[in-house]
């Protein structure tokens, strides 16, 4: 028999809100978060939009000291961790730390402290790089200054996969409560990458969209897409066995039921063009839960608004739901809230449970036309209000990553 496991509590801080309800209620309004690049100078760059997480404060979550040793990645890990643990209501003087674990990831870490001391290295020599460099540029510290903050001494994980880690965090944080590992896991991903070299990074490789208008910037599946923007921010959410969520009384906010996760073993930067990969992933998720495909009502696609990604995902949703996929609901939060990396899963799972919650699948915001080849329901226009039983969030990463987690409403 399975152990079954719970989602009782979620944080976001987002480029469209920093809390789970204002993020939302952004989501129902359509909001679109993008614009020009604050952080630093764009003039030579071909890529000027970005979007940003805005009014976000971090001594309003940590004390000034502890938020000094953290970049931002970090920051934004613990502020969405004490959001989720406060909705949970889990007292950890009430709980053994030893089995109350994290799994937060981050793709990147702190291109900001690296790009920081590369400069004193050049221009002040190595005695003047930061002694703190290595522990606040390092992406597995989003997890750890989570750990410290809660006191939380359970399994302490980084799952780093590029842009499909939030999903993998979370798919392992499920496993290890089904395993018997941990009895509650902090799960999810944080990001904070728009910085000179991280734009230019990605700019070089051609993968973000270098259009100054942010309404058409992040359109996934629209004929007119040409590369995503960069996102940042952090979704985490407490998962726990259900045995531990009832005897404590948590309200459950939804159940997580299948996870999938393959690798095309194909390409460094593109899916595999069949979609065979991704479509895999959502099998084995399905599997993992026990469906059918005609069971999933919804799918919250990775849908990052790059020609390759967005018509090869169309072909994996086509190969794992058969005749369904042409049935069901399709949206990307990305048409919002951008690319979020490594965070993007994490976010786009709290979207999940919030849809199943309110019974209401969001638009593809910016989406006009549809692309070739990319003849699926993506929620052109308007959000749908239905009944969501079961929910699927994709995540595929460079380097032919793809995870899959399916969503169920709660039942007994």
């Amino acid at each position: 028999m399975k152990t079954r496991v719970v989602v009782t509590g979620m944080g976001a801080i987002t480029p469209i809100g920093n809390s789970v309800e204002s993020f939302w209620q952004a989501v129902k309004e359509k909001t679109v978060g993008i614009g020009p690049i604050t952080y630093f100078d764009t003039t030579d760059f071909k890529c000027k939009l970005a979007a940003e997480v805005k009014g976000f404060d971090p001594k309003q979550y940590m004390d000034p000291k502890a938020a000094r040793r953290m970049e931002a990645f970090s920051q934004f890990a613990v502020a969405a961790a004490k959001e989720a643990l406060e909705q949970s209501g889990l007292a950890m003087e009430k709980e053994d730390p030893y089995r109350v674990g994290v799994s937060i990831g981050s793709g990147i870490g702190s291109l900001q402290a690296m790009e920081r001391d590369v400069k004193k290295l050049n221009e002040k020599g190595p005695s003047r790089v930061n002694p703190l460099l290595v522990p606040l540029m390092i992406c597995n510290m989003a997890a750890g200054n989570v750990a410290i903050q809660f006191g939380l001494k359970g399994k302490c994980i980084n799952v780093v996969t590029a842009c499909a880690t939030g999903t993998h965090s979370i798919g392992e944080a499920f496993r290890s409560i089904q395993y018997g590992e941990a009895d509650v896991m902090l799960a999810g991903g944080t990001e904070a990458s728009i910085t000179p070299i991280g734009i230019a990074g990605f700019t070089a490789l051609t993968a973000l969209n270098t259009t100054d208008d942010p309404m058409r910037a992040s359109i996934p599946f629209d004929k007119d897409r040409n590369g995503f923007i960069m996102g940042e921010g952090s979704g985490v959410v407490v998962l726990e066995s259900l045995e531990h969520a009832k005897a404590r009384g948590a309200k459950i906010l939804a159940e997580v039921v299948g996870y999938g996760a393959t690798c095309d073993a194909y390409h460094i930067t593109s899916p595999a063009e069949d979609g065979s990969g991704a479509a895999k992933a959502m099998e084995f998720a399905m599997k993992d839960a026990g469906i059918e495909p005609e069971a999933i009502d919804y799918v919250n696609a990775h849908g990052t608004s790059t020609h390759h990604n967005d018509l090869f995902e169309t072909k994996a949703i086509k190969l794992a739901l058969g005749e369904h996929a042409k049935k069901v609901k399709i949206n990307s939060t990305k048409s919002m809230i951008g690319h979020l990396l490594g965070a993007a899963g994490g976010v786009e799972f709290i979207t999940c449970v919030k849809s199943i919650e309110d019974g209401y699948v969001h638009p593809t915001v910016g989406l006009v036309e549809e692309g070739e080849e990319c003849d699926l329901d993506y929620t052109k226009g308007e959000g749908v209000s239905m009944d969501i039983n079961y929910a699927i969030s994709n995540s595929l990463g460079f380097g032919g990553h793809n995870a899959s987690l399916i969503v169920k409403k709660f039942a007994e």
